[in-house]
């Protein structure tokens, strides 16, 4: 099965892919994006998270082929590859990366809130991240990490 989707700005053909391939199994193994993590395979961790045409979901639960023409941005996309997002800084700094396997579909769940709104509320907040499993913070890092960017960015 050939099908070609645009990460990162970039498209990308898949002339290999199997016909129940997930998009996270396409980013890892085909295409080169490791950043969305590999855990449950259940759409129940929230690591593999990525943005597709606007909307954030598991990847594990997509279908690869159906991201035929359609836009993906993974964690990989959300910076400049040189340096930190704010909200990967905010992470960083508040020491809500310990293990960091839940990282990278944390960034990208909270970078998609902050595209969508200006100053959630932490109940916003919580509810954004309602869908992904952190076993090593607690989620008060978390939470103090997003209270940071939003901040920095009322004050910038």
């Amino acid at each position: 099965m050939s099908y070609s989707v645009q990460i990162n700005g970039v498209v990308h053909t898949v002339t290999d892919g199997g016909i129940g391939e997930s998009l996270l199994y396409a980013l890892r193994e085909r295409l080169g994006f490791p950043g969305s993590k590999n855990a449950c395979e259940q759409g129940e961790c929230g690591s593999c998270s990525v943005v597709v045409d606007g909307a954030l979901v598991c990847s594990c639960l997509v279908l690869a082929a159906a991201c035929d023409g359609r836009e993906v941005v993974t964690i990989e996309g959300l910076g400049d590859g040189s340096t930190l997002t704010d909200v990967q800084r905010a992470f960083v700094e508040a020491g809500a990366v310990q293990c960091g396997f839940c990282t990278p579909g944390l960034v990208v769940a909270i970078d998609r809130l902050l595209a969508e709104q200006q100053s959630p509320d932490e109940l916003a907040v919580r509810e954004s991240i309602s869908g992904n499993l952190c076993r090593c913070t607690g989620y008060g890092r978390i939470l103090e990490a997003v209270a940071r960017v939003v901040a920095e960015r009322a004050t910038s």
